[in-house]
């Protein structure tokens, strides 16, 4: 008996029994990502940003950190007595799932004489505020799936929506807002999969017009997304990286993207090589070897731009860098392994997975190589009648594609990249956000998270004097050992401040709640002010991490950007054996960027009347669209320059366009759809991120890959190839 013909099926069969275990157990550590991510932004912050320092500063001063969670209700002074009845009794209730057995009155911090929480009215008589703390470190205790936090919102909310007082009353404050926040993030585990996942059955069903390929591709994104929990939990479990719920929902969509993509150019390249090869094992060796020089090249391209990511100061932009380079890693080796596998599980009879449009042996003349243009053109549809197009008129064709992208790209300097407020991060009304901008309306919303500046004793009343007089700051005072306790400032008249390593802390009132945009602002405003009386005078607090958050995203954008264009230049050069060539394509890719960016500004500025951008939300979309819309122009590339080697420049161009044009544009469909399927999550960060790359990578499969490339090629033609001395006219 031939070796072979027993040694293929099993080696079939070990290749597929290995990835159903990794599936295995990858489907068991599908459900607890969620309890080693970490979604406090002030976890985010290189130690050297001042916001950071100012938080180790404050931690001398106040060695019981804590997390307030606020009732904010709707009644007067009569009522105080209601809803201290209720702050009363709710204490007792039960944290539901914690291992402990504790009730919320607990786990809830008392006051300098021991109170409880107390029910304080409004000056204007119209509202009612109780604050609940809890340490912040039993605050993020988990408790199973749920953190200590989460269970004690989700009591709070449920007690006041059961109890019969008559009054309206919303659990808000930093801890209602992360219970918001996480509950947002509950969705990337099943709703976000299912929508990405349907969306490419969907596709892949009017793609293959088959009943049968499409589920052989999702199986395989399936099992390369395992294979990548796996990896990506053990980093984060081990705290090697920090991983938060939207770089668990990016990689989530790279994943069922990329393989998508890498198995649809399989896939082509192996119908193409069963016209004119009768065994599907020789078909597809030969469609292996073909497809794996542009595969390889894409998914390097996209690993290095992520890994480029390392280079952020941010640790969620540096988390998403090696969790996301895995998954693409799982990806190109699912695709390449896993896929084959599952095509030849019929043996001889492989063809079937095609079934109705089985693609029929034809004989050696089926090679296109031998066909003349005309007739891959004629075969080729609407693609043929494109490269046709753009091989007439190839200087038209690529000026005015670059000019609609031009026109676009004018709207880039109305895009809002001033950053966003913790409270403007939903899509969907909250209950945490309803609350505070209830709470503006009738208190000091800024209280329960004041700025803190920690400057030298010496200083004190001078930097208290310069915060005094910062705009949108309603009161400021130097923290005693009173305040410290819990008591209201001034309450201990004459009292000597804590002063902790000849420094002192200075808390500062803003009228807006910290979580808001405008917060940042007068964080700006009191740095100015203070570091004019005081050099070396830190500044913290919530709405301090929220600007630094920008302003680092900021500088990490002028490291990165140029890192990922000339790593992404190299893999073209190496891959394209040419320099001309792999120069347009970055122009392109940047010309198609800056088009994206303005028909966002368009959509999020004047469609979606958006309050602001995340601050990453530039730099990783720089990321996605130049790494992933890159990839279409080496598929198209790739294949031209094997076409040019034999017909020349001007024809290699021509039959690649035709020829790669329909797989091209389905890979770019399922992607554009994928990312889009991020939008079904009510957080504007990934709704901004789903647009930019679904309508970035829209216009790479569209305009660049089909319009510009061909158009610059075909007009340059061997000087595009320049300096591949092999390729003529």
């Amino acid at each position: 008996m031939n070796i072979r013909s027993w040694a293929r099926p099993l080696l079939i069969i070990l290749v597929i029994f290995a990835w159903l275990s990794i599936g295995g157990a990858g489907g068991q550590t599908f459900g607890k990502l969620s309890e080693v991510q970490e979604n406090d932004s002030a976890a985010f912050l290189p130690s050297s940003a001042e916001s950071t320092e100012a938080a180790a500063a404050h931690a001398e001063f106040a060695p019981t950190d804590s997390v307030p969670t606020l009732l904010a209700v709707e009644g007067g002074a009569s009522d105080v007595a209601t809803v201290q009845s209720f702050v009363d009794g709710v204490l007792s209730v039960p944290l539901e799932g914690d291992p402990e057995g504790r009730t919320l009155g607990d786990v809830t911090l008392t006051g300098p004489q021991g109170q409880g929480p107390t029910a304080i009215p409004s000056e204007d008589g119209d509202a009612i505020l109780v604050s609940f703390a809890v340490d912040a470190d039993v605050f993020d205790e988990m408790a199973g799936e749920e953190s200590i936090g989460q269970l004690y919102v989700d009591e709070l909310r449920t007690a006041w929506s059961e109890a019969d007082t008559g009054l309206t009353g919303y659990v808000t404050g930093p801890g209602g807002l992360v219970a918001d926040l996480v509950e947002a993030f509950g969705g990337i585990d099943g709703i976000l999969l299912l929508v990405a996942l349907g969306v490419v059955l969907v596709i892949l069903l009017i793609v293959y017009r088959s009943p049968v390929l499409p589920f052989l591709v999702l199986a395989t994104s399936m099992l390369a997304l395992t294979g990548a929990i796996i990896a990506v939990f053990a980093l984060a479990n081990a705290d090697v990286i920090t991983l938060n719920g939207q770089s668990q929902g990016i990689m989530f969509i790279l994943v069922v993207g990329a393989t998508t993509d890498y198995s649809l150019l399989l896939v082509a390249r192996y119908r193409e090589e069963l016209l004119r090869i009768q065994s599907p094992y020789s078909a597809l060796s030969h469609a292996w070897k073909r497809s794996l020089e542009p595969i390889a090249a894409s998914a390097g391209t996209v690993v290095i731009g992520l890994l480029v990511l390392l280079l952020s100061d941010l640790k969620s932009n540096a988390a998403l860098g090696p969790a996301g380079a895995i998954g693409i890693a799982a990806s190109f080796l699912a695709a390449l392994t896993l896929l084959p596998a599952l095509l030849l599980i019929g043996g001889k009879h492989a063809r079937g997975v095609f079934w109705p449009a089985m693609p029929r042996y034809r004989g050696d003349d089926a090679h296109e190589a031998e066909e003349t243009i005309e007739a891959v053109e004629a075969r080729a549809g609407v693609w043929g009648r494109i490269s046709r197009g753009v091989d007439a008129r190839p200087r038209v064709v690529w000026v005015s594609a670059a000019l609609g992208l031009a026109v676009l790209a004018a709207f880039v300097p109305t895009f809002k990249s001033g950053g966003l407020g913790e409270r403007d991060i939903f899509t969907a009304e909250t209950e945490s956000v309803t609350g505070f901008e209830f709470l503006e309306q009738h208190f000091d919303a800024g209280a329960t998270s004041p700025i803190r500046v920690i400057a030298a004793e010496g200083s004190a009343e001078d930097v208290l004097a310069a915060v005094q007089g910062v705009d949108g700051i309603v009161d400021a005072y130097v923290l005693t050992p009173a305040v410290a306790a819990g008591a209201p400032a001034g309450s201990v008249p004459g009292e000597e401040p804590v002063v902790v390593d000849g420094r002192v802390e200075v808390d500062a009132i803003t009228q807006v709640s910290a979580s808001s945009a405008e917060a940042l602002d007068i964080v700006a405003d009191v740095r100015e002010a203070v570091h004019a009386v005081d050099a070396e005078a830190l500044v913290g607090g919530q709405a301090a991490e929220s600007l630094d958050t920008r302003l680092t995203t900021e500088r990490d954008l002028t490291v990165i950007l140029p890192t990922i264009l000339a790593v992404i230049l190299v893999v073209l050069v190496l891959l394209l054996r040419a320099f001309v060539a792999p120069v347009l394509i970055i122009v392109a890719n940047v010309l198609s960027f800056a088009a994206t960016i303005g028909l966002s500004a368009i959509v999020f500025t004047h469609l979606l009347d958006f309050p602001g951008t995340d601050p990453s939300v530039p730099l990783l979309g720089f990321v996605f669209l130049v790494a992933l819309g890159v990839d279409y122009s080496i598929f198209l590339m790739s294949r031209a320059r094997e076409e040019s080697l034999q017909h020349g420049a001007k024809e290699g161009i021509r039959r690649a366009l035709a020829v790669t044009g329909g797989v091209i544009t389905s890979a770019g469909i399922v992607l554009a759809a994928t990312f889009a399927a991020l939008g079904v999550i009510p957080l504007i960060f990934l709704a901004q991120i789903a647009f930019i790359v679904a309508a970035g990578v829209l216009i790479d499969t569209f305009v660049v890959r089909s319009l510009l490339v061909p158009g610059l090629i075909g007009d340059l033609r061997a000087r595009a190839w320049w300096a591949s001395r092999k390729i003529s006219d």
